[in-house]
């Protein structure tokens, strides 16, 4: 009893120390591939430190006691959601918990290497974690549950192709999948809201809370088609890069030791993606000729 009453005062504590204010996004929407007005995104908190806790000391009735966005914040964190939280053995918890979670972005903020692509999302394998920018510039940022060891999500470029708002698994039917948007299209494989377990869990899939999943359904572009076959130009370029450890501790505790152990620089995405970049414009301007052309022919 002493245990758990000690857990909800340091929890409390934590929420005392936290920043009131919260930051709204907008959020962009609609398949054109012009330019989009894009939200800045607030400077990082100096110093921002974190703990690795036991949940089983923590207490999961204190978490569940917070508010919602910072209780976000730590599902981020996580790579969890609410339904797995009490299954987790051990937590990274900010000292300071922040109630927008892009404060906590393990991405760059800008990439001028990106400033001439209109969209792009990047998943990180160990990290657990994707990336969205606009013309270089992290719209959103959060946490995915990808590949199992079994079923290894495939690593590389690809492209946002087909869409569906409630979709069915190929796997089996009566896995429901929200906000599906495909990148794989002959072998199934796409990023959708589904169960996020703390760690590397689907087949093959890139899991999202629903919240993301539905920013992610709408932000994206698909691909323009010509008929059933034919591709006339690639949606939104998604790159899906990395190794996770499997059998080894979950990365994300690497911050109690080291609160930048996760973080990407501008120059490390500017590597990632430079080896694709001129195929990427190329697909780009496709969709572009494709959108000029339509206006023209409406006016």
């Amino acid at each position: 009893m002493l245990k758990n009453t000690i857990a909800i005062l340091s929890i409390t504590s934590i929420l005392a120390m936290s920043c009131e204010q919260t930051t709204t996004q907008s959020n962009s929407t609609g398949d054109s591939a012009t330019t989009k007005t894009v939200t800045p995104i607030p400077s990082q908190p100096v110093n921002i430190t974190y703990r690795a806790m036991s949940t089983k000391d923590l207490g999961v009735a204190a978490l569940k006691n917070m508010d919602s966005n910072r209780l976000q914040t730590i599902y981020t964190l996580n790579r969890v959601d609410k339904e797995h939280l009490s299954k987790i053995d051990t937590l990274i918890i900010p000292d300071n918990v922040q109630a927008d979670v892009m404060q906590y972005s393990i991405f760059p903020k800008d990439v001028p290497a990106l400033q001439n692509v209109n969209k792009i999302i990047f998943f990180s394998y160990p990290a657990e974690a994707f990336a969205a920018y606009d013309h270089g510039k992290l719209v959103r940022w959060g946490a995915t549950n990808m590949g199992r060891k079994k079923d290894p999500t495939p690593t590389g470029l690809t492209y946002a192709n087909w869409k569906k708002e409630v979709d069915t698994s190929s796997v089996k039917d009566e896995w429901i999948l929200k906000w599906n948007v495909n990148i794989l299209n002959k072998d199934g494989v796409g990023f959708h809201e589904y169960d996020l377990p703390g760690y590397p869990a689907s087949h093959s899939c890139l899991r999202l809370m629903d919240a993301d999943a539905a920013y992610l359904y709408q932000w994206v572009d698909q691909w323009t088609m010509k008929g059933t076959d034919d591709i006339k130009a690639h949606g939104t370029p998604v790159m899906v890069f990395g190794a996770y450890p499997f059998g080894g501790r979950k990365p994300w505790l690497a911050l109690a030791q080291n609160p930048h152990a996760l973080d990407m620089s501008a120059n490390d995405i500017q590597a990632l993606i430079q080896p694709n970049l001129q195929e990427i414009m190329t697909e780009q301007q496709k969709t572009e000729a494709i959108l000029a052309a339509k206006s023209t022919a409406s006016k």
